[in-house]
């Protein structure tokens, strides 16, 4: 008679081994309890509170104006005198300097050629002028 281990059929045993569970969690019962008494904070520190309430106002600097006309020229803050391309450029570097930067505001005629407006965006952008908007007129 051969011995038998009580699993006549011959089918796998289907019991769950817990020993490697237990040591895994015994293991993390130690980290635990290790780490735990670091979480307190032994140095207190006077937060400040935030008040919803209140909003910062950034400081207001004054848009830049330029008025470009249908056949190229340009005038700077409503000025009746027009400007160069070379003045223009270093207009734009003195205030692509300041800080905060103010808005370069383009009013451009309705018939200006793009080329112009193009190549005034190029001259802003590459003296470093950040914010630009083009200002319109609402009705059609």
């Amino acid at each position: 008679m051969a011995m038998s281990s009580g699993n006549e059929s011959g089918s796998p045993m289907s019991e769950i081994n817990v020993t490697p569970l237990v040591d895994v969690m015994l293991v993390l019962l130690i980290i635990f309890m290790i780490t735990a008494p670091l979480m307190s904070h032994r140095i207190r520190v006077d937060l400040p509170t935030a008040n919803p309430k209140t909003t910062d106002t950034p400081p207001l600097t004054p848009p830049m104006d330029l008025a470009i006309k249908e056949d190229g020229n340009m005038f700077l803050n409503d000025d009746s005198n027009p400007i160069t391309d070379t003045e223009l450029k270093s207009k734009f570097a003195v205030f692509a300097a300041m800080s905060p930067q103010p808005e370069l505001q383009i009013r451009a005629a309705k018939d200006t050629e793009f080329k112009i407006v193009r190549k005034v965006l190029g001259e802003a952008k590459d003296s470093g002028m950040v914010h630009v908007g083009f200002m319109t007129t609402g009705k059609e």
